[in-house]
């Protein structure tokens, strides 16, 4: 498809910025590698360079991170299962995201992991030439101008999955109407999570939107992660578990007080607090936290595979989450959780995984990234919202006390996990619908 000249007008000043910002990023990756050096891993890919290839039909899903990537894993095994010969190249913008594919797909061969190349012209173009991919998946709001725009011109379909667009992400993306049309112009389609989502995006000048709902509510907690779930519980030992799940930086320290504040009240309960970190650089960090805080901490990652594992003794009241890929195995062996990036205002995380395993949810005032998710679920009865971690702390020690209550929440939130599947099925039937049209 030949390029419109006021495309190529629109997008020279944003490839010559990119060009500019070229230095910076490259600081931004040594700087991130200082605490994370996997940031330094493959960094060829980030300029087009790779050295996979895959064969035969090729299909390109991009997950920028831990979140989207679990988001893609349903329509992933979704597309796989249609036939032998398709081939998955999985895209990541973070080494957490890329690691966390590898535990999702570590043994399928169909699927393979590089980093989506900065949206500079020549790399996008290194990227699109190298895979040759039939259609692209770009999951929820990951809208790279250069990268789409190349798409079109190519004669790749993109559809925008999964996606969801806040009101204050719309704002935004309004200060530049032009280069905001052009990119949800070379989208072939868009899935919407909500009535809202679809909304916002077509006002913004997008086309072909249906609402398919959150595929998230797709994804399935694996046999795996069940059974060690039951080593979780049993590393745990008889105390009640409550867990304080992808906390952010900021978070953990109100979490530890509160929880030495609650625990003193509540003597007889004798509760754990498992900690997990949404970044793994900052695990040694809220070690040292916990330690300062006065509490005993043992970590995860020093038990293995947990076979055979004895309780944790009682001192230890804190236990470090620091694994990646395990957070259903965590929620499932709790008692109560306490969903991180809600109590700063990070956004909050997605609280669904904690409901398919019938875990109480207790979440903070900041749910923007999730606001319907999160509000659907405090409607369900699934949930609960709190104003501060101060009361997230009373409430999940009154939960702890009180099994009628947790059992109430744990059947809300298992049933309100099950009535919102069918999002993966409505988005392979969109996928169709496009490919039959090319």
């Amino acid at each position: 498809m030949p390029q419109p000249l006021f495309q190529r007008l629109l997008l020279l000043p944003y490839n010559l910025l990119w060009l500019l910002a070229l230095p910076c990023v490259l600081l931004r990756l040594v700087w991130r590698a200082r605490k994370q050096p996997a940031y330094l891993r493959h960094v060829r890919e980030r300029f087009g360079g790779y050295r996979v290839r895959a064969p035969g039909p090729l299909v390109w899903v991009h997950a920028v991170s831990v979140g989207e990537t679990r988001a893609a894993e349903p329509l992933i095994r979704a597309l796989l299962a249609r036939g032998p010969v398709c081939t998955i190249v999985l895209t990541h913008m973070t080494p957490t995201g890329r690691a966390t594919s590898k535990t999702l797909f570590g043994g399928e061969s169909r699927v393979l992991r590089v980093y989506l190349p900065y949206d500079f012209c020549l790399f996008v173009a290194r990227f699109l030439r190298h895979f040759r991919p039939a259609f692209g998946v770009v999951m929820e709001t990951e809208l790279w101008p250069g990268l789409l725009a190349a798409c079109r011109w190519r004669g790749v379909p993109v559809l925008l999955a999964n996606a969801r667009l806040s009101a204050r992400s719309a704002r935004g993306y309004g200060r530049f109407p032009a280069l905001t049309r052009m990119t949800l112009g070379a989208l072939t389609a868009i899935g919407a999570q909500s009535a809202a989502d679809a909304n916002r995006l077509t006002a913004l000048g997008a086309g072909h939107v249906a609402i398919t709902g959150n595929i998230k509510f797709d994804s399935e907690p694996p046999a795996a992660a069940l059974a060690l779930a039951e080593r979780f519980r049993a590393r745990c030992g008889p105390r009640p578990v409550i867990l304080a799940a992808s906390t952010r930086e900021g978070e953990e320290a109100g979490i530890v007080d509160e929880f030495i504040r609650a625990a003193a009240r509540k003597k007889h309960l004798n509760a754990l607090l498992v900690l997990t970190p949404r970044h793994p650089q900052r695990f040694d960090e809220v070690e040292a936290l916990v330690s300062a805080g006065g509490l005993a901490v043992a970590r995860r990652s020093a038990d293995g595979d947990l076979a055979g594992a004895a309780p944790l003794p009682a001192e230890i009241r804190v236990w470090l989450g620091d694994s990646m890929g395990e957070m259903y195995a965590y929620y499932a062996a709790a008692d109560v959780a306490l969903i991180g990036g809600s109590w700063l205002p990070f956004g909050g995380q997605n609280p669904i995984e904690a409901s398919a395993v019938g875990t109480p949810v207790l979440l903070g005032p900041h749910t923007l990234n999730f606001r319907y998710v999160a509000e659907d679920a405090v409607a369900a009865g699934a949930a609960r919202r709190c104003n501060d971690i101060a009361d997230a702390m009373h409430a999940a020690f009154a939960l702890l006390a009180d099994a009628p209550a947790r059992t109430a929440m744990s059947e809300a939130g298992r049933a309100f996990a099950a009535a919102n599947r069918g999002a993966t099925a409505r988005t392979v039937a969109l996928i169709d619908e496009i490919v039959a049209r090319q």
